[in-house]
Parts: C-alpha cells; sequence; structure tokens
C-alpha cells in the first residue's frame, strides 16, 4: 500500500493534541489579544489522549492535521508537532485574513480531501465542525478530554473565524 492510498486519519491540534486552555486568558479580555494567543501557542501541554490516538491512527492511516490556526503560525506548529513526536504530515491551516467559522473552513478541506481518499476519522473537539462532518458521513470522534473550552474560545471559533 503506497503512502497516496492509504486511508486518511485528520486531526485538529487545539483541544484535540494541543491543551490551549492556558491560553484562552487572552480571548476572554476586550478587545481580544490574537497575537498574544498564538504567540503562546508554542507553550501548548500536549493532551495524552489525543496524541496516543494519532499515533495509534498513523500505524494504518496517513495522518494529517486540520486547524484553525493562521497560516502565520506555521513554523510554531510544527515544531510543536515534531516535539510531540507526532507523525509528519501535511497541515491545514487558514489564511491569516479568512475569518470564515472553522465549521465552514474545515469541511471545505475534508470534502476536498475527500473526493479521492478515504477519510478514516477525523477528529476535533468543535461540535459544530463534528456535527458537520457527520451530516457529510465522516467517521468523527468527539475530542472530549481536554479541559473545559470556554465561551470566548466557542465565540473565536464560530462568530470570529479565528480559530
Amino acid at each position: 500500500m503506497t503512502r497516496n492510498s492509504r486511508p486518511l486519519a485528520i486531526f485538529d491540534l487545539d483541544g484535540t493534541l494541543a491543551d490551549s486552555g492556558h491560553r484562552q486568558r487572552f480571548l476572554e479580555r476586550k478587545p481580544r489579544d490574537w497575537d498574544a494567543f498564538f504567540a503562546a501557542a508554542p507553550d501548548d501541554p500536549p493532551l495524552a489522549k489525543g496524541i496516543e490516538m494519532c499515533l495509534r491512527a498513523a500505524e494504518e492511516c496517513e495522518v494529517m492535521y486540520l486547524t484553525g490556526r493562521p497560516e502565520r503560525c506555521r513554523r510554531d506548529t510544527l515544531t510543536w508537532l515534531a516535539e510531540q513526536g507526532l507523525p509528519e504530515g501535511r497541515v491545514f491551516m487558514r489564511r491569516n485574513d479568512d475569518r470564515r467559522p472553522a465549521r465552514t473552513t474545515k469541511l471545505e478541506i475534508l470534502r476536498r480531501l475527500g473526493r479521492d481518499r478515504e477519510i478514516r476519522m477525523l477528529v476535533d473537539d468543535d461540535e459544530l465542525v463534528c456535527d458537520g462532518a457527520e451530516r457529510a458521513g465522516l467517521r468523527v470522534v468527539r475530542a472530549g478530554w481536554a479541559a473545559g473550552t470556554t465561551e470566548a474560545m466557542k465565540d473565536a471559533q464560530e462568530r470570529e473565524g479565528r480559530t
């Protein structure tokens, strides 16, 4: 089986592999401090359950990462993934100027990937992304293992299209 014929396992980052709880405080103030929020991402502790699931999935699947983080965070994100010992894989990020909800941007990418490849699973903590992916017929693992996501984070994901 070649790399391009293996099924895909697609993992979200924040709240799935990375514990972003320590930086959600930057979203609770007005105005929200997005620069500080993303600058703190390299300090995210790994979420053991997500990391373990990703490593297990890599045994049978090609792993890819799908995040609402903006493209300007790519270098920090790739470094963080490598530091956790996670499999190399393509990382899909939002354009720096894209403020659409995560459920819109992520589902566009999932549809595109699913045209040519089997998506074995999507692992994500965003309920609206998960709902949309399930409606599209994908197998979804809802990452509920992170500490509570604040309302500010949910608002950022849905209304502000920032993460």
